[in-house]
């Protein structure tokens, strides 16, 4: 089982529970809609890893996103991380109306920072990524269409959350394909106090 650092300790995850179409900007760049309930859909924890991959069979792209460790059925941390897509297979599996796993839930396509306490409030959490110094996504609590609190009340609507599983909760506009040898800098803000950074290179 692959691991996670929750402050000083490591902590598996048992399964990686992502949102879809969170950001408006997002759904309109992807030339999509909104759903009329919160889209869901999973990765399991063989998907980890702390290498950014640029092809696994194609192309991949990278959709950074505002990350929440649960314990005790509440938030306790807080990260960011990399949901990556195979893009072609992803819309390929959509316009036949068919689940996204294929294109989701391959082997490394989760790559995660560290995870810090969650602060009191999550409403001023704002994610910043960067590749290769350049300003790609931003986003947070205040563009989501689901808010963390409204996240966490409809999964736990109809699906069991467990210790140290990881909600990744939507990207914001920018996504794109992952460059081979592309340095990718994400920041974890709460207002305006770095909580989390991490750096990635893309092989």
């Amino acid at each position: 089982m692959r691991s996670v650092r929750f402050q000083k300790t490591e902590v598996i995850p048992n399964k990686i529970v992502c949102v879809g179409k969170n950001y408006a900007a997002h759904i309109e760049e992807m030339g999509s809609v909104p759903s009329d309930q919160m889209t869901v859909f999973m990765k399991p924890n063989a998907c980890i890893s702390d290498q950014l991959i640029a092809h696994s069979g194609e192309q991949i792209h990278f959709e950074a996103e505002i990350c929440l460790l649960i314990q005790g059925g509440a938030v306790a941390g807080v990260g960011v991380g990399l949901d990556l897509t195979k893009r072609a297979t992803q819309k390929r599996l959509k316009d036949a109306g068919l689940p996204w796993e294929r294109s989701k839930a391959f082997e490394g396509s989760a790559v995660f920072s560290h995870f810090v306490d969650a602060p009191a409030s999550l409403n001023d959490l704002k994610l910043e990524l960067c590749v290769d110094g350049e300003p790609r996504q931003q986003g947070g609590p205040k563009q989501m269409l689901y808010k963390p609190h409204v996240i966490l009340e409809e999964l736990r609507s109809f699906l069991p959350l467990e210790d140290d599983d990881i909600i990744m909760t939507g990207t914001p506009s920018g996504v794109g394909p992952v460059k081979r040898g592309a340095l990718f800098e994400a920041r974890l803000l709460n207002a305006n106090e770095e909580l989390v950074s991490a750096l990635w290179r893309a092989v």
